[in-house]
């Protein structure tokens, strides 16, 4: 029996979140921005300016999309309480279904608005710098790593982001010992950067004869993608810079001229490189682009040494650093109460979007 005030104050209860993410994200400010932004937009110098161009643009595209979530969240409920309405006078309560089935998404958008009035820090709007390394393991941890790195690069394509490879060391025998990838999107960092740390994987490995149970590491470092800003000087004199061949599988200019580049920061120790880009032009570009960003994280991190805000506590690539594990050895039986998965091979501490996209990657492995 169709009960009418049951899912008005389900209903009601959705509105009440609404308003309150509405406030969250100031929608209202938002919404005279995005007409200043676009004033500015309209400007003839503006475009005669491609950075500060593509910088608008991207600002525009950022405030458009919370704007847009707002109003589909609104609608959406608006749809709800019409549904309602229609069973309750006509009595056809073959719409139920259809009835819950909005509600659901209502709840699954109000979800998705609630993570971005989370996502408010210095950085989390930007794009995301990924680097994987292998730890203890050996051939175990080059081939964890390459798991790694496929999971979260059909993560960010399953979340409309783009990846872009930057460097990359191939493994021995199998896998990859480490490699550099950039993910670009709204609030990518913001979404990634709590999976910062030390990921350890317990498995009968595919490598071993005896099939005996393994352990491997991996460690994984998420930095936001910074312009330069000013904030950091980079002298010349302070770098050492390296070329080299980039490696892939041939063609124009591949293998054939030493268009990668490695970057030293003398100073500080860090090492930065990059070989995807066409040009060493386009390479030490993007390295210096890394490199900066790894410096400001670095700066930051000292100012913020209690919290821990952005690197966190550096750790060695073993036993007792991880921030998670992985195990498919001893065989446990696991349901995952937020996306219904079944799996009899896994049994890891799972907390939100990544960990049910690999529940569901390791299932159909």
């Amino acid at each position: 029996m169709f009960r009418a005030d049951d899912y008005r104050l389900r209903a009601k209860a959705l509105a009440d979140t609404l308003q309150e993410t509405k406030e969250a994200l100031d929608i209202d400010i938002l919404t005279e921005k995005l007409k200043g932004l676009k004033a500015e937009q309209e400007k003839p110098e503006v475009w005669q300016d491609l950075e500060k161009s593509t910088k608008l643009g991207r600002e525009i595209s950022v405030v458009e999309s919370k704007i847009h979530a707002y109003e589909k969240g609104k609608k959406a409920l608006d749809e709800v309480n019409s549904v309602i309405d229609l069973i309750e006078e006509t009595g056809e309560e073959e719409l139920v279904p259809e009835l819950d089935g909005l509600l659901q998404t209502v709840e699954e958008d109000l979800e998705d608005m609630r993570i971005r009035t989370l996502l408010r820090g210095k950085y989390d709007a930007n794009n995301a710098l990924l680097t994987l390394h292998s730890g203890a393991g050996g051939t175990e941890s080059c081939d964890w790593v390459s798991m790694l790195y496929r999971m979260y690069t059909r993560y960010a394509e399953r979340n409309g982001f783009k990846v872009t490879e930057l460097d990359r060391l191939d493994g021995d025998e199998a896998g990859i010992k480490s490699v550099d990838f950039k993910i670009e999107g709204e609030n990518a960092y913001g979404y990634l950067k709590a999976e910062k740390g030390v990921h350890r994987l317990v498995r009968i490995s595919p490598f071993d004869a005896n099939k005996r149970r393994h352990t491997s590491f991996a460690s994984l470092e998420v930095m936001p993608e910074i312009e330069d800003d000013g904030d950091i000087e980079i002298r010349s004199e302070d770098l050492k810079v390296t070329t080299f061949r980039s490696s892939g599988a041939g063609g124009q200019h591949i293998n054939k001229t030493e268009s990668a580049i490695r970057i030293q920061h003398i100073p500080s120790g860090i090492v930065v490189s990059c070989q995807n880009e066409r040009s060493q032009i386009q390479n030490r570009e993007m390295a210096m682009k890394m490199l900066r960003s790894k410096l400001i994280e670095l700066k930051e991190s000292e100012r913020l040494a209690n919290e821990q805000n952005l690197k966190g506590e550096i750790k060695k690539i073993e036993w007792g650093s991880q921030i998670r594990s992985y195990v498919f050895c001893p065989y446990t039986l696991v349901k995952d109460h937020r996306t219904g998965y079944e799996t009899g091979n896994i049994q890891a501490v799972m907390d939100g979007d990544i960990q049910a996209f690999i529940i569901d990657y390791l299932k159909k492995s």
